[in-house]
């Protein structure tokens, strides 16, 4: 008798510490429809959820953060991305609102390259230059979900594209991964791969655009604040290609080393890079250059919320978009119409026209050696 006794006190006490000792809450995974595309082609979407209440919503298209709500210092949840609420209109008026970006981010000066001494020709479809892939990028594509993880202190899903040889004018077949991740402490991170079967060049990132306000807010990212720990920037010519100089950033309007309300700035026009670019458009140098693990890229607050995003990255660059070429022609969520200044990027990635500028380091990339780039954002309240 005193045995079994014994044996059910252990026995209970065993699962009273499993209970003990195991997760309150677990972040998760729900899969779901998000539409068709107009020739019939089913869009997934995966939402994943934090026990914090921040959530992010996935879709198939583009693999696309289409939405990251994240909760105020008084606990209101909203939507801090830009886009739409329906999958056809990232069709019919397409923008670079969350997608994946590649095979190449940013910039590539007339749209040509050469690699081994072989030249190749990309489409052109920002006037003089290729951007962001051509006209037919991973943000235009169908990517297909090949796993989703529904529990843990982690859930995510992951993605796959392939990208043949001659995609867009690019060499070699590549085989792409990514995989998004959230944890109940408001990192999402995101992990690309690609592998090539032959050299090639790559340059992948996501191009969500923020207004930790919420989006569509009245004020926009102006009563915002950014930190970039970047002490130099590259300038770029009248077509928004890098000059090749490293400009040191102090005692200029990319001086965001301190911290810069967004409104102090952005319309300086005693700043011909500003002129240039309708505001900020530039890739910064981050102090930290490429790190095996991330590292800060970049601090967003918006002071009367209380909502924090920190972007962080294994790359040595971070492009700085403020939402210049928004002109109220486009409506996104809510009916909300966006207007310059309503949302900003901040694409972690390497340096644009690094193919044709050896200086910026390498973008090359060989069979037997996939890229990688592991980049986080991370939301949180300062109280």
């Amino acid at each position: 008798m005193k045995t079994k006794m014994a044996l059910g006190l252990a026995t209970g006490s065993m699962l009273a510490l499993m209970v003990a000792i195991a997760p309150a809450h677990a972040a998760s995974a729900k899969r779901a429809s998000f539409g068709t595309l107009p020739d019939g082609t089913q869009v997934e979407a995966v939402t994943l959820t934090g026990s914090n209440g921040v959530s992010a919503r996935i879709m198939t298209l583009g693999a696309t953060l289409q939405s990251l709500n994240a909760p105020d210092r008084n606990g209101k949840v909203a939507d801090v991305t830009l886009g739409y609420d329906d999958v056809r209109s990232y069709v019919t008026t397409p923008n670079y609102w969350g997608q994946t970006i590649g095979r190449y981010a940013n910039r590539i000066a007339k749209g040509r390259f050469t690699l081994d001494g072989k030249a190749y020709q990309l489409p052109l479809n920002d006037k003089t230059n290729s951007l962001h892939g051509g006209t037919q990028g991973f943000d235009k594509r169908v990517w297909r979900i090949v796993k989703v993880v529904d529990s843990g202190p982690v859930a995510s899903v992951t993605m796959t594209l392939t990208s043949p040889d001659g995609d867009q004018g690019y060499p070699g077949k590549l085989d792409v991964t990514v995989t998004y991740s959230l944890d109940d402490k408001g990192s999402l991170g995101i992990d690309f791969t690609a592998a090539s079967d032959r050299p090639t060049v790559v340059n992948l990132t996501n191009h969500a655009l923020f207004d930790m306000a919420g989006e569509g807010s009245a004020g926009g990212i102006y009563p915002q604040k950014l930190t970039i720990p970047a002490r130099r920037y590259t300038p770029v010519n009248a077509a928004l290609i890098p000059t090749g100089e490293l400009k040191p950033v102090t005692g200029t309007v990319f001086d965001f080393t301190r911290g810069r309300m967004l409104g102090d700035g952005l319309r300086d026009g005693h700043d011909p890079q500003i002129v240039i670019a309708h505001g900020w458009d530039h890739n910064f140098v981050l102090d930290k250059g490429i790190t095996a693990e991330p590292q800060l890229a970049a601090r967003l607050e918006d002071p009367a919320s209380g909502r924090v995003l920190e972007v962080l990255t294994t790359e040595p660059g971070v492009q700085f978009y403020a939402g210049n070429f928004l002109d109220g022609s486009l409506v996104g969520k809510g009916g909300h119409v966006y207007r310059m200044g309503d949302g900003l990027a901040l694409e972690p990635q390497k340096f644009p026209d690094t193919p044709n500028q050896p200086a910026f380091g390498s973008a090359r990339v060989e069979p037997g050696k996939p890229y990688r780039h592991r980049m986080i954002y991370r939301v949180s309240v300062a109280r």
